[in-house]
């Protein structure tokens, strides 16, 4: 039985969502490139990093393009993103992720977010979450992907805990994956369908206590 000492919690889909955003600028971009992609397509880049994204999309539209073009198309999809991100507020933080938080700081956890996005610390700046985290490990930080391991491993190494003593909050397959390999326990953010290999799965962080929380640290 190890004692949690940490969270760890990716950002979209677990404290803001900004999947549509996502949604809009890759859409703008393939009806550019001469084709379109649905939001169950989109549903595929959850916790991909924008590069992968991009390769996935162009896969969809049977679209082949040479490196420079590939960096300029992500180029492109992230300033139109960016556009929306910029009228981000508060009022788009998900119900109760920012109350949770902010228990488990005054309990005494160690508090790291971890997202894919290169704009990670953007959009926490815009909705007023960029002093809730003691570290921040996103996209600029890690090249590999969930559910590659490095971005939780890095999270852990950035808080000085062990990553046994980690807990992660994911709402994507990959995400609740890499905390698997990275050796930390998880809890699935939505789905007990889709996210049945979480330790745990809860609909939002609105409806999660601490008490729900410590109750995983009899899980090995």
């Amino acid at each position: 039985m190890a004692p949690i000492k940490a969270c760890i919690f990716d950002l979209d889909g677990v404290i803001v969502n900004t999947s549509n955003y996502h949604y809009l600028a890759w859409k703008r971009l393939t009806n550019e490139l001469g084709f379109d992609i649905t939001e169950a397509d989109n549903e595929q880049l959850r916790g991909v990093s924008r590069m992968e994204c991009l390769r996935i999309i162009l896969s969809i539209g049977g679209v082949s393009v040479s490196a420079d073009q590939l960096y300029d198309l992500a180029e492109k999809k992230n300033n139109w993103y960016l556009e929306y991100v910029q009228k981000m507020d508060e009022h788009e933080i998900l119900p109760g992720a920012a109350e949770f938080i902010q228990a488990a700081r005054e309990s005494g956890l160690k508090v790291a977010i971890a997202s894919a996005s290169k704009n990670a610390g953007i959009i926490l700046r815009r909705v007023k979450l960029d002093t809730v985290y003691d570290a921040l490990v996103d996209g600029n930080t890690v090249n590999r992907s969930k559910p590659n391991p490095d971005i939780f491993l890095r999270s852990a190494r950035e808080l000085n805990v062990d990553p046994e003593n980690c807990i992660v909050f994911e709402d994507a397959i990959s995400g609740i994956q890499a905390a698997h390999n990275a050796g930390m326990r998880s809890i699935g953010i939505g789905s007990d369908i889709m996210l049945k290999n979480a330790h745990m799965v809860v609909p939002s962080l609105g409806v999660m206590s601490l008490e729900d929380l410590y109750s995983l640290e009899n899980f090995a």
